[in-house]
């Protein structure tokens, strides 16, 4: 099957950590890699950020990144691109016009815009995963939003015009309930993990970890931007005592007192007389990151909404418990009571009561630990997922078949 990954900002092969870099990238990456590896012609379009970049670059497991040129290639916002998708979108419906792919799956509302535009020419059907809905995110930042004011609007169109939206978890399917998007227009494929690079087995490179100066040690880990709650947090830390917090994300190291967010978060731990337990290690490469969970306690997963989250799946995966916020899909992952706890967001005293509960039991948290492990096996590997894709993918291309052609 040839099929169309079009993902507008969030390319496979950009470093991790930046504001626009996050969850999506693992996830184009992950599931087109996984598609490659059984014998698909996958190709990713995402925008040329550089004018050094090449055409493109050839993946190891056999797909393609083809630059898409839009807009000037040097990095812009994410949310500054919509302006550029119409130049997307024409430059799609030319390549598509010579080599149609048999489906397009289509990830976050610009890329869905650009591909209906691309596609809809040739009859290629579209697939829609949006990994963050505009209404959520206006109703939790409201005035700090800066999506462009079209973005709800053109996200409604989207539902209702691809072939199929392929949410990521159940608390998205609500939403889009609400935007008038009706549930059997939508199959729900979540998240994944690579279990065999996150998993529970100590290994050399532990010891490349940053050393424990407090008896237990949390870890919060993501992107460096506000809607993350690591402020909620550093709150809660103030009332478990004997306990660190590692916070991984962000710019490098050396380069975090350049970073506005950082600063705020330094400044509020000493404010709450907790900077010495508080500790920003700025970006983490990749393949420490299993190492830094492993050493690890308990993971910390605070933010004030969250589409999917990733951190989680990879923190059960090497058998760590997780402290989560109620909401998104984390009320997917993460099984309150055994796997973790899932406590009212903006909430740092519940954050720190379940800390505490499961920090005060080695037993508990081994027990959390095996089981979240063994979920993640079941339910959140990448596997999984391409399963889910596929499936989805096969059954909109013979829906397509079988529907008569207008004259």
């Amino acid at each position: 099957m040839r099929i169309a990954m079009v993902s507008e900002h969030a390319s496979p092969l950009a470093a991790l950590g930046g504001v626009d870099a996050g969850g999506q990238n693992v996830y184009v990456a992950r599931l087109t890699e996984e598609l490659a590896r059984r014998g698909h012609d996958v190709t990713v379009y995402t925008r040329r950020d550089s004018a050094e970049l090449p055409d493109r670059v050839p993946l190891p497991g056999g797909a393609v990144v083809e630059h898409v040129p839009a807009g000037p290639p040097e990095a812009i916002p994410k949310d500054a691109l919509f302006a550029h998708m119409p130049s997307f979108g024409a430059y799609l419906a030319r390549v598509w016009r010579r080599e149609p792919p048999d489906v397009v799956h289509a990830h976050f509302w610009m890329s869905g815009m650009a591909s209906l535009l691309g596609a809809g020419p040739h009859g290629i059907p579209v697939i829609q995963t949006f990994h963050a809905l505009g209404t959520v995110k206006r109703r939790h930042q409201g005035r700090e939003d800066t999506s462009p004011r079209e973005r709800i609007g053109i996200e409604r169109q989207i539902g209702r015009t691809c072939e199929r939206v392929l949410a990521t978890c159940g608390d998205e399917v609500h939403e889009l309930a609400a935007m008038g998007i009706s549930p059997n227009h939508v199959s729900v494929v979540p998240c994944g993990v690579d279990a065999g690079h996150f998993h529970p087995g100590a290994l050399r490179e532990d010891l490349g970890v940053p050393a424990r100066e407090q008896r237990h040690r949390l870890l919060a880990c993501g992107r460096l931007v506000r809607r993350k709650g690591y402020d909620q947090a550093i709150r809660a830390l103030t009332r478990i005592p004997h306990a660190e917090l590692l916070v991984a994300g962000g710019p490098p190291a050396e380069l975090l007192h350049t970073e506005p967010e950082a600063e705020r978060l330094l400044r509020l731990a000493d404010e709450e007389g907790v900077g010495d337990r508080v500790r920003l290690l700025g970006a983490v490469d990749p393949r420490r990151m299993p190492a830094l969970m492993r050493s690890s306690d308990l993971v910390l997963c605070t933010p004030t909404y969250e589409p999917f989250g990733i951190v989680p799946l990879e923190a059960m995966a090497c058998g760590v418990p997780v402290v989560a916020t109620d909401v998104g899909g984390h009320r997917d992952s993460v099984a309150d009571g055994r796997t973790g706890r899932l406590v009212p967001e903006g909430d740092p005293g519940a954050i720190a009561a379940a800390a505490r509960e499961l920090l005060g039991s080695d037993r508990t948290r081994r027990r959390y630990g095996t089981a979240g492990r063994e979920r993640v096996l079941a339910r959140f590997t990448w596997r999984r997922v391409a399963d889910g894709a596929e499936q989805v993918y096969r059954r909109v291309t013979a829906e397509r078949e079988l529907k008569p052609e207008v004259a």
